[in-house]
């Protein structure tokens, strides 16, 4: 990659990390999520190095676990990062059950969501078995299936690169509160986008969607998209916990039954303590897109690089 286009990278999430270390009323608003007023939201990048923990883990008997952070519409990356696991997987010992974990959000900023899908239900995993999580940008795009107003709000959030990606352009509705006219095609210009989406988009895609699981727990792990909130039972915890939570799960410091293996929130690298394993390192900008192996004992990390 030209040196000046990772300057430009670089800066981009110092930048961001900046924004939203700037005041605690920014990371209030993140809470609310898809409700909040878009111009108000920013997505939080942390600086967290890779931290060894001495909390000795386990995956179950037999299995090696590969999770994996969020892809963002980039399936260049996907396609690397799943070659590097094939490569790795096949150093396993003869019997090994080889995993693979998506941690959600898999589509949204980046122009190859749809790609993203197709090759997430293709041929190219049936070697594996495979778990995927719905991620908060998911739970967006089915909001909006059942929702064309929402389309507007969704855009914003990165939605707008997903609509591309499956042949639609997004109305631009800038001029939607000028007058009620303006309103009123602005309305009507999204539903017809919203009608010819649910028409297009293909069955497999919507079963796949649909299909996406809160969380799961293996060994002595639990893979979920944005984390847990803390002092409440796994069977307790809200749906929008475990796609949206951020400071309350970051910031605490209590040990939960299970290490959390999570994404949600990016950070400059891989994050790993005695709570958690944190592994979106926003690949949509980054063009890093972590994975963490985690097998018997041991917790290792593989992914791309920027190109």
């Amino acid at each position: 990659m030209p040196k000046l286009t990772q300057q430009i990278q670089k800066s981009f999430i110092a930048r961001l990390a900046q924004l939203t270390r700037s005041t605690t009323s920014l990371r209030a608003r993140m809470r609310q999520g898809f409700n909040a007023p878009a111009d108000q939201v920013e997505t939080p990048v942390r600086q967290e190095p890779v931290a060894r923990a001495p909390r000795i883990s386990h995956a179950p008997d037999g299995e090696c676990i590969y999770a994996i952070g969020d892809i963002h519409g980039r399936c260049d990356l996907l396609e690397r990062l799943v070659e590097q696991i094939e490569q790795d997987s096949e150093t396993l010992p003869a019997g090994t059950k080889r995993t693979l974990i998506f941690l959600g959000d898999y589509i949204d900023r980046g122009l190859q969501s749809r790609d993203v899908i197709d090759f997430l239900i293709g041929d190219r995993l049936k070697e594996f078995r495979t778990i995927f999580l719905m991620g908060n940008h998911e739970e967006a795009l089915l909001r909006f299936l059942s929702d064309a107003g929402f389309g507007k709000q969704w855009v914003r959030y990165g939605g707008g690169e997903t609509l591309y990606s499956y042949g639609f352009q997004p109305p631009n509705t800038r001029s939607s509160l000028t007058s009620h006219e303006a309103m009123t095609a602005a309305q009507k210009a999204w539903e017809k986008v919203w009608t010819g989406f649910r028409e297009r988009l293909p069955d497999e895609h919507l079963n796949f969607y649909n299909s996406l699981q809160s969380y799961h727990v293996a060994g002595d792990y639990l893979f979920v998209h944005a984390g847990m909130r803390p002092d409440v039972p796994l069977e307790q915890q809200s749906a929008r916990d475990l796609l949206w939570i951020r400071d309350e799960f970051l910031d605490d410091t209590k040990e939960f039954e299970h290490i959390v293996v999570h994404g949600h929130t990016p950070a400059e690298g891989v994050f790993r303590d005695n709570r958690r394993i944190g592994l979106d390192t926003g690949a949509f900008i980054s063009g890093r897109l972590s994975a963490a192996k985690l097998f018997k004992t041991d917790v290792s990390f593989l992914e791309t690089s920027p190109v």
